[in-house]
């Protein structure tokens, strides 16, 4: 026969029910009540159908309520994915952006996501796809304007001829 599991009394049915009507977080809430059935004395299966949960969600629950007291009634917070780039590349790539592109080396005088993906597989041999790319870039503090295309064979000191009103070089 299984014994069924204890569960700490340091806080009773009554305070646990006022525990969980002024409690934010929904499911904590649905814990608290269901362990408060079971302490007042409902069967483990029928106080997690009154939760609203499975019976092994309100085993679990009691284990962590043991454990932890009441902060073990909460969802613990998810893990999040390592950046694909670390801090000192995120920082050359910030540079890498800022500089632009080089016109001999990359045959282009402004960046494109996927011409960054290409530099980014080619520099650190890590692949990402330019959404991906786009986000890195925010997070690094960059926007998605890009700046105003200039020509390769631009002459800046005829555009500022014109501008001033004088007749450009022959």
């Amino acid at each position: 026969m299984v014994v069924a599991l204890e569960i700490r009394t340091d806080l009773s049915a009554g305070e646990l029910r006022a525990l969980a009507r002024r409690e934010k977080d929904p499911r904590a809430a649905s814990r608290m009540y269901a362990i408060a059935h079971a302490l007042e004395g409902k069967s483990r299966a029928e106080a997690a159908r009154l939760s609203g949960m499975e019976r092994q969600a309100l085993h679990d629950a009691v284990v962590r309520y043991n454990a932890e007291g009441l902060a073990g009634l909460h969802d613990r917070p998810k893990g999040r994915r390592r950046p694909v780039l670390d801090a000192a590349e995120g920082a050359a790539l910030k540079q890498l952006v800022l500089a632009g592109p080089d016109l001999a080396r990359h045959g282009r005088t402004e960046w494109t996501l996927p011409a960054l993906a290409d530099e980014i597989a080619q520099r650190w041999g890590k692949s990402l796809h330019p959404a991906s790319l786009s986000r890195v870039l925010r997070r690094l503090g960059l926007s998605k304007q890009k700046t105003r295309p200039r020509h390769p064979q631009a002459d800046a000191e005829a555009q500022q001829a014109f501008k001033g009103g004088a007749s450009p070089r022959p």
